[in-house]
């Protein structure tokens, strides 16, 4: 159960805008300052691609499109002052669950009880993405396992952990030895939208059933629009890096098996970045795919090469380890759920309601006009039938005599015309 976070009415948060650019660098700039989670790249080195590249990313916000939340970020303000920056993004395509890329907010020492704490302000941002974005219904996070006040923050608000996550990397010359390896990969394929499936299928084996159920892939997560594809290539471009990918296809499963994913830096200023994915029950793909991805790193400028693996892999940390790659990194990947409430109407209690309150629809609209009411003419007339014309057919009707209009008299009726009755004394 989390526990209440006190509301702070002088705090206003509110979407990113761009004047609020200069008062982030400015506290940004402070050290200790500022309490970052949630992602390798510095806020510096945000800010300076928000700034170029601003007006481009609030056109795209602005309609339906796969960048529309390339850049969705909230400031918590007080007194004019910027206090804190949330940023968030969607983890997936059909936008079901959302990641917290990063959380800044400004160290503060409250000289009084009205001044909020730097945890309340970013428990009050957190809760405001929780609200605010309707979407979402899981949230993921992913923080160092030795920052003992952010993982203090996020369990506060309700989040739990869901995987441990660990960094490696491999050096240049390490690098160069796994090359001179032939890898036995004789069906190893490029990857494209139509091999999207097959992806979907090995990202869901690769994985634990509560992983898949959080992350919610599913195969539109593994295709590529025209205007991602147009983004990706911009900024590959821009950044010196070129994106390579394979997949390794079993002809009798008619399954994928093994896929990969390379970032190369082509000007050697940074680090190689690789993402791997292996099927359970094809563990020995492990050393084969390496090999080829260390034969790919060879024809560019020598650099250290990155990877994750979780704690779901045993296999793969046991070969990273034999072969000599050296741990960089040591994060907890935690998560929680969201369910939004429906804004129902009030209801309506009927002891407090008359009677001529529950009957208002049976009531007359205006008042009663008195009137006399005729049975007579309301029923009406039989219809009559067709009488047959005794003349036309030559017959000349008969009157009826006088002795046959007269009623019968009561001495005539009776017994008198009878005969006697025998006498049976």
């Amino acid at each position: 159960m989390t526990s209440a976070i006190p509301q702070t009415t002088n705090i206003t948060i509110r979407p990113f805008q761009f004047r609020d650019l200069e008062a982030i660098a400015h506290f940004s700039l402070e050290g200790s300052g500022v309490e970052q989670q949630g992602d390798s790249l510095k806020l510096g080195q945000r800010l300076q691609h928000i700034r170029r590249w601003y007006g481009l990313l609030k056109f795209f916000s602005l309609f339906p499109n796969p960048l529309q939340h390339l850049f969705s970020a909230y400031v918590a303000e007080q007194g004019n002052r910027i206090q804190g920056i949330i940023q968030v993004s969607p983890f997936n395509r059909t936008r079901s669950t959302w990641k917290v890329d990063q959380v800044a907010v400004e160290a503060i020492a409250p000289s009084n009880g009205d001044q909020p704490l730097s945890s309340d302000i970013g428990s009050q941002l957190l809760r405001y993405c929780f609200q605010a974005i309707w979407e979402a219904r899981t949230w993921l996070i992913e923080v160092e396992v030795n920052d003992k006040s952010a993982l203090a923050l996020y369990r506060q608000n309700g989040f739990q952990s869901l995987a441990e996550m660990t960094y490696w990397a491999i050096a240049p010359e390490l690098l160069e030895a796994l090359a001179e390896r032939e890898p036995d990969l004789p069906n190893l394929l490029p990857v494209s939208n139509a091999d999207a499936n097959l992806l979907h299928q090995l990202d869901t084996a690769s994985m634990p059933p509560l992983v898949r159920q959080v992350f919610d892939r599913q195969i539109l997560d593994f295709k590529t629009s025209l205007l991602g594809s147009v983004y990706n290539g911009m900024t590959n471009w821009m950044s010196h890096t070129e994106v390579i990918s394979s997949y390794v296809f079993e002809p009798q499963r008619k399954a994928a098996i093994g896929y990969f994913q390379i970032k190369l830096c082509r000007d050697g200023s940074r680090p190689h970045i690789a993402q791997l994915t292996v099927h359970p029950a094809y563990t020995w793909l492990y050393p084969e795919l390496l090999s080829q991805m260390a034969r790919i790193a060879q024809e560019f400028p020598a650099q250290t090469l990155r990877l994750a693996s979780a704690d779901y892999q045993p296999e793969r940390e046991e070969y990273l380890e034999q072969i000599g790659a050296s741990r960089t990194e040591h994060t907890l990947m935690m998560s929680r759920s969201v369910w939004h409430k429906l804004r129902e109407a009030k209801p309506v209690s009927l002891e407090g309601l008359h009677l001529s309150e529950v009957l208002q629809g049976f009531q007359p609209a205006r008042k009663p006009v008195p009137s006399r009411i005729s049975l007579i003419k309301s029923i009406p007339p039989l219809p009559q039938r067709n009488k047959l014309d005794l003349s036309q057919l030559g017959v000349q009707p008969v009157s009826p005599s006088p002795a046959d209009s007269q009623p019968p008299n009561s001495k005539d009726n009776t017994l008198s015309d009878l005969p006697d009755s025998p006498n049976l004394g």
